[in-house]
Protein backbone atom coordinates (compact mmCIF):
# COMPACT_ATOMS: atom_id res chain seq x y z
CA UNK A 1 0.00 0.00 0.00
CA UNK A 2 1.14 3.56 -0.57
CA UNK A 3 2.36 5.95 2.06
CA UNK A 4 -0.62 8.33 1.70
CA UNK A 5 -4.21 7.87 2.86
CA UNK A 6 -6.64 7.06 0.07
CA UNK A 7 -9.32 9.58 -0.90
CA UNK A 8 -11.99 7.44 0.77
CA UNK A 9 -9.96 7.28 3.98
CA UNK A 10 -9.37 11.03 3.88
CA UNK A 11 -13.07 11.71 3.54
CA UNK A 12 -13.82 9.33 6.39
CA UNK A 13 -11.31 11.06 8.66
CA UNK A 14 -12.66 14.45 7.63
CA UNK A 15 -16.09 13.28 8.69
CA UNK A 16 -14.71 12.25 12.07
CA UNK A 17 -13.09 15.64 12.55
CA UNK A 18 -16.45 17.29 12.13
CA UNK A 19 -18.31 14.88 14.40
CA UNK A 20 -18.08 16.16 17.96
CA UNK A 21 -20.46 13.71 19.62
CA UNK A 22 -18.47 10.47 19.13
CA UNK A 23 -15.22 12.21 20.07
CA UNK A 24 -16.66 13.42 23.36
CA UNK A 25 -16.20 9.96 24.85
CA UNK A 26 -12.74 9.32 23.37
CA UNK A 27 -9.44 9.99 25.07
CA UNK A 28 -8.02 11.64 21.95
CA UNK A 29 -8.67 12.02 18.25
CA UNK A 30 -5.68 9.94 17.16
CA UNK A 31 -6.78 6.92 19.17
CA UNK A 32 -10.35 7.19 17.90
CA UNK A 33 -9.26 7.33 14.25
CA UNK A 34 -6.75 4.50 14.74
CA UNK A 35 -9.46 2.33 16.24
CA UNK A 36 -11.82 3.09 13.35
CA UNK A 37 -9.17 1.97 10.85
CA UNK A 38 -8.19 -1.28 12.54
CA UNK A 39 -5.63 -0.11 15.06
CA UNK A 40 -7.59 -0.99 18.18
CA UNK A 41 -8.48 -4.24 19.98
CA UNK A 42 -10.02 -6.87 17.66
CA UNK A 43 -13.39 -8.40 18.50
CA UNK A 44 -11.80 -11.79 19.13
CA UNK A 45 -8.31 -12.64 20.33
CA UNK A 46 -7.00 -16.19 20.70
CA UNK A 47 -5.38 -17.51 23.87
CA UNK A 48 -2.68 -20.15 23.95
CA UNK A 49 -3.27 -23.38 25.83
CA UNK A 50 0.26 -24.80 25.83
CA UNK A 51 2.53 -25.37 28.79
CA UNK A 52 5.45 -23.76 26.96
CA UNK A 53 5.53 -20.18 25.70
CA UNK A 54 3.93 -20.03 22.28
CA UNK A 55 6.62 -19.66 19.55
CA UNK A 56 4.76 -16.78 17.88
CA UNK A 57 4.37 -15.02 21.24
CA UNK A 58 8.09 -15.54 21.92
CA UNK A 59 9.07 -14.23 18.50
CA UNK A 60 7.26 -10.90 18.72
CA UNK A 61 8.27 -10.50 22.36
CA UNK A 62 11.96 -10.74 21.46
CA UNK A 63 12.04 -9.38 17.91
CA UNK A 64 9.72 -6.57 18.97
CA UNK A 65 8.14 -5.15 22.11
CA UNK A 66 5.53 -7.84 22.69
CA UNK A 67 2.22 -8.63 21.01
CA UNK A 68 -0.60 -6.20 20.42
CA UNK A 69 -4.00 -7.93 20.81
CA UNK A 70 -4.36 -10.23 17.81
CA UNK A 71 -0.68 -10.22 16.78
CA UNK A 72 0.00 -13.80 17.88
CA UNK A 73 -2.82 -15.20 15.76
CA UNK A 74 -1.74 -13.11 12.78
CA UNK A 75 1.82 -14.43 13.04
CA UNK A 76 0.55 -18.02 13.23
CA UNK A 77 -1.70 -17.48 10.22
CA UNK A 78 1.11 -15.86 8.26
CA UNK A 79 3.77 -18.30 9.44
CA UNK A 80 6.70 -17.49 11.73
CA UNK A 81 9.27 -17.51 8.92
CA UNK A 82 7.12 -15.32 6.69
CA UNK A 83 6.68 -12.84 9.54
CA UNK A 84 10.46 -12.63 10.02
CA UNK A 85 11.02 -12.01 6.33
CA UNK A 86 8.27 -9.38 6.26
CA UNK A 87 9.82 -7.60 9.23
CA UNK A 88 13.17 -7.56 7.43
CA UNK A 89 11.50 -5.47 4.68
CA UNK A 90 9.89 -2.74 6.84
CA UNK A 91 9.36 -0.38 3.93
CA UNK A 92 6.75 -2.83 2.59
CA UNK A 93 4.75 -2.86 5.85
CA UNK A 94 1.84 -0.43 5.96
CA UNK A 95 2.55 1.71 9.02
CA UNK A 96 0.35 4.70 8.23
CA UNK A 97 -1.65 4.50 11.45
CA UNK A 98 1.54 4.74 13.51
CA UNK A 99 2.73 7.57 11.28
CA UNK A 100 -0.58 9.34 11.83
CA UNK A 101 -0.23 9.07 15.61
CA UNK A 102 3.32 10.39 15.65
CA UNK A 103 3.13 13.24 13.13
CA UNK A 104 2.17 15.67 15.87
CA UNK A 105 5.76 15.62 17.21
CA UNK A 106 6.84 18.12 14.59
CA UNK A 107 10.35 18.87 15.80
CA UNK A 108 11.60 15.31 15.13
CA UNK A 109 11.08 15.87 11.40
CA UNK A 110 12.81 19.25 11.16
CA UNK A 111 16.37 20.12 10.16
CA UNK A 112 18.75 20.95 13.02
CA UNK A 113 18.89 24.67 12.24
CA UNK A 114 15.13 24.92 12.73
CA UNK A 115 15.31 22.87 15.92
CA UNK A 116 17.40 25.64 17.47
CA UNK A 117 14.24 27.76 17.42
CA UNK A 118 12.55 25.37 19.89
CA UNK A 119 13.00 25.24 23.65
CA UNK A 120 15.06 22.33 24.93
CA UNK A 121 12.16 20.93 26.95
CA UNK A 122 9.90 20.84 23.89
CA UNK A 123 12.56 19.03 21.85
CA UNK A 124 13.17 16.54 24.66
CA UNK A 125 9.49 15.69 25.03
CA UNK A 126 8.89 15.39 21.29
CA UNK A 127 11.85 13.08 20.77
CA UNK A 128 11.11 10.85 23.77
CA UNK A 129 7.37 10.64 23.04
CA UNK A 130 8.01 9.89 19.37
CA UNK A 131 10.43 7.10 20.27
CA UNK A 132 8.02 5.60 22.79
CA UNK A 133 4.95 5.79 20.56
CA UNK A 134 6.68 4.20 17.58
CA UNK A 135 7.66 1.31 19.85
CA UNK A 136 4.06 0.93 21.03
CA UNK A 137 2.21 1.32 17.74
CA UNK A 138 4.52 0.52 14.85
CA UNK A 139 3.86 -2.68 12.91
CA UNK A 140 7.56 -2.60 12.02
CA UNK A 141 8.47 -4.13 15.35
CA UNK A 142 11.83 -5.60 14.38
CA UNK A 143 12.95 -2.24 13.03
CA UNK A 144 11.96 -0.55 16.30
CA UNK A 145 13.86 -3.18 18.28
CA UNK A 146 16.95 -2.54 16.18
CA UNK A 147 16.53 1.22 16.59
CA UNK A 148 16.59 0.71 20.35
CA UNK A 149 19.63 -1.59 20.06
CA UNK A 150 21.68 0.81 17.93
CA UNK A 151 20.55 3.87 19.90
CA UNK A 152 22.36 2.28 22.85
CA UNK A 153 25.29 1.03 20.77
CA UNK A 154 25.87 4.55 19.38
CA UNK A 155 24.60 6.26 22.50
CA UNK A 156 24.22 10.05 22.55
CA UNK A 157 23.25 11.83 25.76
CA UNK A 158 20.88 14.58 24.70
CA UNK A 159 21.61 16.78 27.72
CA UNK A 160 25.22 17.41 26.69
CA UNK A 161 25.82 20.69 24.87
CA UNK A 162 23.75 21.07 21.72
CA UNK A 163 22.96 17.36 21.37
CA UNK A 164 19.30 18.04 22.16
CA UNK A 165 19.03 20.09 18.92
CA UNK A 166 20.83 17.48 16.83
CA UNK A 167 19.67 14.05 18.06
CA UNK A 168 16.39 13.95 16.14
CA UNK A 169 18.30 14.21 12.86
CA UNK A 170 20.77 11.59 14.09
CA UNK A 171 17.87 9.28 14.98
CA UNK A 172 16.31 9.78 11.55
CA UNK A 173 19.31 9.82 9.20
CA UNK A 174 21.82 7.66 11.09
CA UNK A 175 20.05 5.10 13.28
CA UNK A 176 16.69 4.52 11.58
CA UNK A 177 18.05 4.81 8.05
CA UNK A 178 20.76 2.18 8.62
CA UNK A 179 19.35 -0.06 11.40
CA UNK A 180 18.72 -2.92 8.96
CA UNK A 181 21.37 -2.02 6.42
CA UNK A 182 25.15 -2.36 6.38
CA UNK A 183 27.03 -1.90 9.63
CA UNK A 184 29.87 -0.02 7.93
CA UNK A 185 27.41 2.59 6.62
CA UNK A 186 25.96 3.00 10.10
CA UNK A 187 29.39 3.55 11.65
CA UNK A 188 30.41 6.06 8.98
CA UNK A 189 27.15 8.00 9.31
CA UNK A 190 27.57 8.10 13.09
CA UNK A 191 31.22 9.19 12.85
CA UNK A 192 30.27 12.32 10.92
CA UNK A 193 26.93 12.97 12.63
CA UNK A 194 26.71 16.47 14.16
CA UNK A 195 25.17 14.99 17.32
CA UNK A 196 28.08 12.57 17.75
CA UNK A 197 30.62 15.28 16.93
CA UNK A 198 29.21 17.26 19.85
CA UNK A 199 28.71 14.36 22.26
CA UNK A 200 32.20 12.85 21.94
CA UNK A 201 34.01 16.11 21.16
CA UNK A 202 34.83 15.31 17.53
CA UNK A 203 34.23 18.95 16.60
CA UNK A 204 37.18 19.84 18.85
CA UNK A 205 39.50 17.36 17.14
CA UNK A 206 41.96 19.23 14.94
CA UNK A 207 45.62 19.37 14.00
CA UNK A 208 47.27 21.81 16.37
CA UNK A 209 50.82 22.34 15.15
CA UNK A 210 53.47 19.70 14.37
CA UNK A 211 53.53 18.42 17.96
CA UNK A 212 49.82 18.80 18.71
CA UNK A 213 47.85 15.97 20.27
CA UNK A 214 44.46 15.21 18.70
CA UNK A 215 41.30 14.83 20.79
CA UNK A 216 40.98 11.08 21.25
CA UNK A 217 37.51 10.86 22.84
CA UNK A 218 35.59 9.66 19.81
CA UNK A 219 38.46 7.59 18.38
CA UNK A 220 38.67 5.59 21.62
CA UNK A 221 34.93 4.90 21.70
CA UNK A 222 34.92 4.07 18.00
CA UNK A 223 37.35 1.22 18.63
CA UNK A 224 36.30 0.21 22.15
CA UNK A 225 32.50 0.42 21.89
CA UNK A 226 31.37 0.84 18.31
CA UNK A 227 33.58 -1.65 16.46
CA UNK A 228 36.29 -3.93 17.87
CA UNK A 229 35.21 -4.06 21.51
CA UNK A 230 37.23 -3.52 24.67
CA UNK A 231 39.19 -6.76 24.13
CA UNK A 232 39.41 -6.34 20.38
CA UNK A 233 43.18 -6.07 20.15
CA UNK A 234 43.69 -2.37 19.48
CA UNK A 235 46.43 -0.36 21.20
CA UNK A 236 46.80 3.19 22.47
CA UNK A 237 48.81 3.88 19.31
CA UNK A 238 45.79 2.80 17.24
CA UNK A 239 43.58 5.22 19.19
CA UNK A 240 46.03 8.05 18.52
CA UNK A 241 46.28 7.25 14.81
CA UNK A 242 42.49 6.93 14.51
CA UNK A 243 42.09 10.33 16.16
CA UNK A 244 44.44 11.80 13.56
CA UNK A 245 42.22 10.34 10.80
CA UNK A 246 39.22 12.06 12.36
CA UNK A 247 40.65 15.57 12.57
CA UNK A 248 39.02 18.38 10.62
CA UNK A 249 35.30 17.70 11.07
CA UNK A 250 33.50 20.87 12.11
CA UNK A 251 29.98 22.16 12.71
CA UNK A 252 28.39 24.75 10.46
CA UNK A 253 27.16 28.13 11.67
CA UNK A 254 24.32 30.55 10.87
CA UNK A 255 22.18 29.12 8.02
CA UNK A 256 24.12 25.82 8.17
CA UNK A 257 23.87 25.52 11.93
CA UNK A 258 23.67 21.93 13.07
CA UNK A 259 25.35 20.46 9.99
CA UNK A 260 28.81 18.93 9.69
CA UNK A 261 31.52 19.69 7.15
CA UNK A 262 35.16 18.81 6.59
CA UNK A 263 37.73 21.60 6.94
CA UNK A 264 41.06 20.53 5.41
CA UNK A 265 42.85 23.31 7.27
CA UNK A 266 42.21 21.52 10.57
CA UNK A 267 43.08 18.03 9.27
CA UNK A 268 46.24 16.06 9.90
CA UNK A 269 46.95 14.93 6.35
CA UNK A 270 50.03 12.87 7.09
CA UNK A 271 50.37 9.10 6.78
CA UNK A 272 48.67 7.01 9.51
CA UNK A 273 48.84 3.35 10.48
CA UNK A 274 45.73 1.91 12.18
CA UNK A 275 45.51 -1.74 13.25
CA UNK A 276 48.48 -2.52 11.03
CA UNK A 277 46.90 -0.94 7.94
CA UNK A 278 48.52 2.04 6.23
CA UNK A 279 46.43 5.12 5.38
CA UNK A 280 48.45 7.15 2.85
CA UNK A 281 49.16 10.83 3.28
CA UNK A 282 47.00 13.31 1.39
CA UNK A 283 43.70 11.47 1.87
CA UNK A 284 41.82 14.42 3.31
CA UNK A 285 38.26 13.60 4.32
CA UNK A 286 38.61 10.11 2.83
CA UNK A 287 40.71 9.25 5.88
CA UNK A 288 37.55 8.71 7.93
CA UNK A 289 36.18 6.30 5.33
CA UNK A 290 39.40 4.30 5.27
CA UNK A 291 39.47 4.25 9.07
CA UNK A 292 35.89 2.96 9.25
CA UNK A 293 36.62 0.31 6.61
CA UNK A 294 39.66 -0.91 8.55
CA UNK A 295 37.76 -1.05 11.83
CA UNK A 296 34.65 -2.71 10.39
CA UNK A 297 36.65 -5.33 8.47
CA UNK A 298 38.57 -6.38 11.57
CA UNK A 299 37.62 -9.88 12.86
CA UNK A 300 37.10 -8.51 16.36
CA UNK A 301 34.31 -6.26 15.09
CA UNK A 302 32.43 -9.23 13.64
CA UNK A 303 32.68 -11.03 17.00
CA UNK A 304 31.80 -7.95 19.06
CA UNK A 305 28.67 -7.06 17.09
CA UNK A 306 27.59 -10.70 16.86
CA UNK A 307 27.91 -11.15 20.61
CA UNK A 308 25.93 -7.99 21.36
CA UNK A 309 23.15 -8.94 18.94
CA UNK A 310 22.88 -12.45 20.35
CA UNK A 311 22.76 -11.05 23.88
CA UNK A 312 20.01 -8.66 22.79
CA UNK A 313 17.82 -11.27 21.12
CA UNK A 314 18.70 -14.56 22.86
CA UNK A 315 20.28 -14.39 26.31
CA UNK A 316 22.68 -12.41 28.43
CA UNK A 317 25.33 -15.14 28.30
CA UNK A 318 25.49 -15.32 24.51
CA UNK A 319 25.91 -18.95 23.30
CA UNK A 320 29.41 -19.13 21.74
CA UNK A 321 28.33 -21.37 18.85
CA UNK A 322 25.61 -18.94 17.78
CA UNK A 323 27.96 -15.96 18.19
CA UNK A 324 30.45 -17.69 15.91
CA UNK A 325 27.80 -18.32 13.24
CA UNK A 326 26.51 -14.75 13.40
CA UNK A 327 30.06 -13.37 13.23
CA UNK A 328 30.64 -15.47 10.10
CA UNK A 329 27.52 -13.94 8.56
CA UNK A 330 28.94 -10.50 9.34
CA UNK A 331 32.27 -11.33 7.70
CA UNK A 332 30.80 -13.15 4.68
CA UNK A 333 28.36 -10.34 3.82
CA UNK A 334 30.53 -7.31 4.54
CA UNK A 335 28.64 -6.46 7.70
CA UNK A 336 25.09 -6.71 6.36
CA UNK A 337 22.71 -6.67 9.35
CA UNK A 338 19.78 -8.65 7.93
CA UNK A 339 21.71 -11.91 7.41
CA UNK A 340 22.87 -11.74 11.04
CA UNK A 341 19.29 -11.31 12.22
CA UNK A 342 18.15 -14.26 10.11
CA UNK A 343 20.86 -16.42 11.67
CA UNK A 344 19.64 -15.44 15.15
CA UNK A 345 15.88 -15.53 14.70
CA UNK A 346 15.88 -18.88 12.87
CA UNK A 347 18.23 -20.51 15.36
CA UNK A 348 17.46 -23.28 17.85
CA UNK A 349 19.15 -21.17 20.52
CA UNK A 350 16.62 -18.39 19.95
CA UNK A 351 13.65 -20.75 20.14
CA UNK A 352 14.98 -22.45 23.28
CA UNK A 353 15.51 -19.17 25.17
CA UNK A 354 11.85 -18.18 25.68
CA UNK A 355 11.05 -16.61 29.04
CA UNK A 356 14.66 -16.28 30.17
CA UNK A 357 15.42 -12.54 29.78
CA UNK A 358 14.31 -9.80 32.17
CA UNK A 359 12.70 -6.94 30.28
CA UNK A 360 14.45 -3.61 30.60
CA UNK A 361 12.12 -0.86 31.88
CA UNK A 362 11.46 0.65 28.46
CA UNK A 363 10.50 -2.72 27.01
CA UNK A 364 8.38 -3.48 30.07
CA UNK A 365 6.38 -0.25 29.82
CA UNK A 366 5.88 -0.63 26.08
CA UNK A 367 4.90 -4.31 26.37
CA UNK A 368 2.33 -3.47 29.06
CA UNK A 369 0.70 -0.90 26.79
CA UNK A 370 0.79 -3.19 23.77
CA UNK A 371 -0.64 -6.17 25.68
CA UNK A 372 -3.57 -4.10 26.95
CA UNK A 373 -4.16 -2.27 23.66
CA UNK A 374 -3.54 1.06 25.37
CA UNK A 375 -4.45 4.38 23.80
CA UNK A 376 -1.62 6.72 24.71
CA UNK A 377 0.01 9.95 23.64
CA UNK A 378 3.03 9.10 25.83
CA UNK A 379 2.61 12.18 27.97
CA UNK A 380 4.55 13.39 30.98
CA UNK A 381 3.09 10.77 33.34
CA UNK A 382 4.33 7.87 31.18
CA UNK A 383 7.76 9.44 30.69
CA UNK A 384 7.98 10.08 34.45
CA UNK A 385 7.59 6.34 35.11
CA UNK A 386 10.50 5.63 32.76
CA UNK A 387 12.57 8.32 34.45
CA UNK A 388 11.82 6.79 37.87
CA UNK A 389 12.96 3.43 36.52
CA UNK A 390 16.18 5.01 35.24
CA UNK A 391 15.40 4.37 31.59
CA UNK A 392 14.32 7.67 30.06
CA UNK A 393 15.03 7.62 26.30
CA UNK A 394 18.38 9.18 25.33
CA UNK A 395 19.13 10.04 28.97
CA UNK A 396 22.17 7.81 29.62
CA UNK A 397 25.23 10.01 30.17
CA UNK A 398 28.10 7.66 29.23
CA UNK A 399 28.92 6.37 25.72
CA UNK A 400 28.29 2.68 26.50
CA UNK A 401 24.51 3.19 26.53
CA UNK A 402 21.93 1.67 28.86
CA UNK A 403 22.95 -1.72 30.33
CA UNK A 404 21.75 -4.80 28.49
CA UNK A 405 22.24 -7.01 31.57
CA UNK A 406 19.47 -7.75 34.08
CA UNK A 407 21.23 -6.89 37.35
CA UNK A 408 21.27 -3.08 36.96
CA UNK A 409 17.49 -3.13 36.51
CA UNK A 410 16.46 -5.26 39.49
CA UNK A 411 15.93 -2.16 41.62
CA UNK A 412 13.14 -0.98 39.29
CA UNK A 413 10.59 -3.65 40.23
CA UNK A 414 8.53 -1.48 42.58
CA UNK A 415 8.09 1.19 39.92
CA UNK A 416 7.11 -1.49 37.41
CA UNK A 417 4.36 -2.68 39.74
CA UNK A 418 3.23 0.91 40.28
CA UNK A 419 3.05 1.42 36.53
CA UNK A 420 1.10 -1.80 35.92
CA UNK A 421 -1.55 -0.97 38.53
CA UNK A 422 -1.79 2.67 37.43
CA UNK A 423 -2.24 1.60 33.80
CA UNK A 424 -4.92 -0.98 34.59
CA UNK A 425 -6.84 1.42 36.83
CA UNK A 426 -6.71 4.17 34.16
CA UNK A 427 -4.89 6.40 36.63
CA UNK A 428 -2.41 7.59 33.99
CA UNK A 429 -4.02 10.56 32.28
CA UNK A 430 -2.29 10.03 28.93
CA UNK A 431 -2.55 6.23 28.75
CA UNK A 432 -6.05 4.76 28.68
CA UNK A 433 -7.01 1.10 28.50
CA UNK A 434 -10.35 -0.55 27.81
CA UNK A 435 -10.17 -3.74 29.85
CA UNK A 436 -13.84 -4.41 29.10
CA UNK A 437 -13.02 -4.69 25.40
CA UNK A 438 -9.84 -6.66 26.03
CA UNK A 439 -11.50 -9.23 28.32
CA UNK A 440 -14.45 -9.63 25.94
CA UNK A 441 -12.03 -10.20 23.05
CA UNK A 442 -10.29 -13.08 24.86
CA UNK A 443 -13.61 -14.70 25.80
CA UNK A 444 -14.16 -13.34 29.31
CA UNK A 445 -17.43 -11.48 28.84
CA UNK A 446 -18.16 -10.63 32.46
CA UNK A 447 -16.71 -10.64 35.96
CA UNK A 448 -18.13 -14.07 36.76
CA UNK A 449 -16.30 -15.65 33.82
CA UNK A 450 -13.04 -14.05 34.99
CA UNK A 451 -13.61 -15.40 38.50
CA UNK A 452 -14.11 -18.90 37.10
CA UNK A 453 -11.12 -18.78 34.75
CA UNK A 454 -8.45 -16.24 35.84
CA UNK A 455 -5.85 -18.45 34.15
CA UNK A 456 -7.19 -17.35 30.77
CA UNK A 457 -6.03 -13.81 31.45
CA UNK A 458 -2.65 -15.14 32.52
CA UNK A 459 -2.30 -17.25 29.37
CA UNK A 460 -3.13 -14.30 27.15
CA UNK A 461 -0.59 -12.01 28.83
CA UNK A 462 2.25 -14.52 29.29
CA UNK A 463 1.90 -16.68 26.17
CA UNK A 464 1.53 -19.95 28.08
CA UNK A 465 -0.74 -21.79 30.48
CA UNK A 466 -0.21 -21.11 34.18
CA UNK A 467 1.76 -23.62 36.20
CA UNK A 468 0.03 -25.36 39.13
CA UNK A 469 1.72 -22.96 41.55
CA UNK A 470 0.72 -19.88 39.53
CA UNK A 471 -2.84 -21.13 39.17
CA UNK A 472 -3.08 -21.72 42.91
CA UNK A 473 -1.90 -18.17 43.60
CA UNK A 474 -4.43 -16.58 41.23
CA UNK A 475 -7.31 -18.66 42.56
CA UNK A 476 -6.36 -17.79 46.12
CA UNK A 477 -6.45 -14.11 45.15
CA UNK A 478 -9.81 -14.49 43.42
CA UNK A 479 -11.35 -16.34 46.36
CA UNK A 480 -10.54 -13.46 48.70
CA UNK A 481 -12.10 -10.77 46.48
CA UNK A 482 -15.66 -9.70 45.78
CA UNK A 483 -15.97 -9.97 42.01
CA UNK A 484 -18.89 -7.58 41.84
CA UNK A 485 -16.44 -4.70 41.42
CA UNK A 486 -14.47 -4.16 38.20
CA UNK A 487 -11.59 -2.80 40.28
CA UNK A 488 -10.88 -6.37 41.35
CA UNK A 489 -10.51 -7.40 37.71
CA UNK A 490 -8.24 -4.42 37.06
CA UNK A 491 -6.09 -5.37 40.06
CA UNK A 492 -5.87 -8.96 38.83
CA UNK A 493 -4.58 -7.84 35.44
CA UNK A 494 -2.14 -5.50 37.18
CA UNK A 495 -0.91 -8.45 39.25
CA UNK A 496 -0.32 -10.53 36.13
CA UNK A 497 1.57 -7.67 34.47
CA UNK A 498 3.69 -7.46 37.66
CA UNK A 499 4.34 -11.21 37.78
CA UNK A 500 7.71 -12.80 36.92
CA UNK A 501 6.06 -14.47 33.90
CA UNK A 502 5.32 -11.10 32.30
CA UNK A 503 8.46 -9.38 33.55
CA UNK A 504 10.53 -11.89 31.58
CA UNK A 505 10.59 -12.34 27.88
Amino acid sequence: MGSEFSRREFLAISGLLGCALPLASCSNLNGYIADRFGGGIPEKVGVTNGQEIDPAFHLISRAGFGPWPGDVENIKKQGVNNWIEEQLQPEKIDDRLCDFRTKRFESVFLDPATCYEFKREALRKDLCRYHLMRSVYSKRQLLESMVEFFSDHFNIYIEKGDCIYLKATDDRSVIRKNALGRFRDLVLASATSPAMLVYLDGKENKKDGPNGIPNENYARELLELHTLGVDGGYTQKDVYEAARCLTGWRLGSESKRGTAFFDPGFHDDGQKVVLGKKIPAGGGQKDVEMLVDIACNHPSTARHIAKKLVAHFVCEEAPPALVKRVAKRFSDTGGQIKPMLREILYSNEFRASAGSKLKRPFQYVVSCMRATGADTMAGDEVLEFLTRMGHGPFQYPTPDGYPAEANPWLGTLLWRWNFAFALCSNSIETANVSLDSLCAAIGLEDLESIKKDPERLFAYLSGRRATAQESKAFRAYVSRRDFKDEKVRDELIGLILSSPAFQKV
